[in-house]
């Protein structure tokens, strides 16, 4: 049964608590690291650049995806050639749209003939993967995140996705696949089973996942049972 230290897949920590950041950099089965916007708001960070730039002291050896925040393209772009100068091993995430639904493949296009690494973020479907990869350059490392776990919010089966995105990427030899939005420890084991590169987990689904993945069933249970017992004599129930 698999661990976390005997999984291929690369697991990329997800997440803005620094404290988490700096403890999961440091354990050998997290190949990389990632965060958004979003995250990093509920983790109370106001000064975007000074958090990346503290992070980034100590992130040196892993890659690190830092996304962009602006909504029209220019800005777009003169913030992910900026975030791209902060280190070596920094990703740029692009989001496949803006908020009016406007493609980025053109940015896309210009950041990576421009030999920017990047991480473009939020797709959902295989005609998002293949306009993506028509436009990345061989020579340049990339990241095509599917928010494979929203799929499966819709009631949609991912693995199908996933499994024609990676034939998709096949011209692209730097591009790697990317399972996110993770929702449970199961998850990390399907974007394994279904070829894909790279999976993003939050802190508390690895901390989950280390304590329970491949646990044996008969232990499980009755660690889940003892857990029934001590809450009810904790709430001193009596009938």
């Amino acid at each position: 049964m698999p661990t976390l230290n005997t999984l291929k897949i690369q697991i990329y920590a997800d997440g803005a608590d620094k404290a988490g950041i700096l403890d999961l950099y440091a354990k050998p089965y997290i190949k990389g690291l990632t965060t958004n916007p979003t995250l990093m708001k509920k983790a109370g960070i106001r000064d975007y650049e000074a958090f990346a730039r503290d992070i980034l002291q100590t992130v040196t050896a892993k890659p690190i995806s830092l996304e962009v925040f602006a909504d029209d393209f220019p800005e777009m772009k003169r913030q992910a050639l900026k975030i791209a100068g902060w280190g070596r091993n920094v990703y740029v995430k692009i989001p496949i749209t803006n908020t009016r639904a406007e493609s980025a493949v053109p940015l896309v296009r210009e950041l990576a003939a421009e030999g920017v690494q990047l991480n473009i973020t939020a797709l959902l479907t295989s005609a998002q993967v293949r306009a993506v990869a028509a436009v990345l350059q061989p020579q340049v490392p990339a990241v095509v995140s599917i928010f494979a776990g929203r799929v499966a919010d819709t009631g949609v089966d991912p693995m199908p996705i996933m499994r024609e995105s990676l034939q998709l990427l096949a011209g692209q030899p730097k591009a790697e696949l990317l399972w996110a939005s993770v929702r449970e420890v199961l998850n990390i084991v399907q974007a394994e089973q279904c070829g894909c590169h790279i999976v993003t987990v939050t802190h508390d689904i690895l901390a989950k996942a280390a304590k329970l993945l491949s646990m044996d069933l008969d232990a499980l249970s009755l660690d889940t049972v003892k857990m029934f017992a001590q809450d009810a004599a904790a709430a001193g129930y009596k009938l």
